[in-house]
């Protein structure tokens, strides 16, 4: 990121996929997963007989998805970690590196990003990987904190984690990486308090924020294509990833003579 003609570094750490799963399944998680399905809704009606890709923690939007597509995976950092999904049949989850996703060229439809952009080590060298993976004329949605909105500003949310964009930096990271954005959405317009009196008024919050104050959304969403008529300069690297088992096996440790 650049401002005032200086780059600006960010040392950045994935939300926890224990905290993940705890806040969705909290009243302010559901209410936000309802938002931002709402959202997503608009933009994506139905994707029929096509393959989707859900990058960072996409799963509680995934279901909305699911029965349309001819198959969906749920892609997780390892520096987040993963578990099982779905829950009613098997698992299509895979523990990745976001720059070196294990698909081949042009392989995928659809991609949905949801804490997934603002965690990444390099957004740049993430939306090159995924411009390789998505076959041409391929979509992706990006659903990023708002860095105007008050969520991005609260820590007991994991959008007040990582890196927050505004809609201008989202868009010119696209363009700059070879994607034609195109349709755009807002979600989570009310407070993220845990006041249930606060929450019990969500929906006339989201309806007048629509309204009266879309641009201090909670999040952004961008949909954006891949773009077919200009190349991206691939260099040759070998990987620098390394897994680390968390719990390491030790051998007996024997003397010399094998005792």
């Amino acid at each position: 990121m650049k401002s005032n003609g200086r780059l600006i570094t960010f040392e950045t750490m994935h939300a926890d996929i224990v905290d993940l799963r705890q806040f969705y399944h909290s009243e302010l998680g559901r209410l936000a997963e309802q938002s931002i399905t709402m959202a997503l809704s608009s933009i994506w009606a139905r994707l029929p007989e096509e393959r989707l890709v859900g990058l960072g923690y996409a799963v509680p939007y995934l279901d909305r998805f699911r029965a349309d597509t001819e198959r969906t995976f749920a892609f997780m950092p390892a520096g987040q970690g993963a578990v099982n999904w779905p829950m009613d049949s098997s698992s299509t989850t895979a523990l990745i590196f976001d720059e070196e996703l294990p698909l081949p060229d042009s392989s995928i439809d659809r991609v949905l990003m949801v804490h997934s952009l603002e965690f990444a080590e390099s957004p740049r060298e993430t939306l090159k990987e995924l411009w390789r993976v998505l076959a041409p004329g391929g979509r992706l949605v990006i659903v990023v904190p708002n860095r105007r909105g008050v969520w991005a500003r609260m820590e007991h949310t994991p959008f007040g984690s990582g890196r927050p964009y505004s809609r201008g930096q989202l868009t010119s990271l696209l363009r700059e990486t070879n994607f034609t954005p195109g349709a755009t959405a807002e979600a989570l317009l009310f407070p993220p308090s845990k006041l249930r009196t606060v929450l019990s008024l969500r929906r006339a919050f989201e309806r007048v924020g629509r309204t009266l104050w879309p641009a201090f959304s909670g999040v952004i969403i961008v949909e954006a294509q891949k773009r077919l008529y200009q190349g991206l300069p691939v260099a040759v690297r070998a990987s620098r990833r390394v897994f680390v088992p968390v719990l390491a096996p030790r051998g007996i440790p024997t003397t010399r003579d094998g005792v």
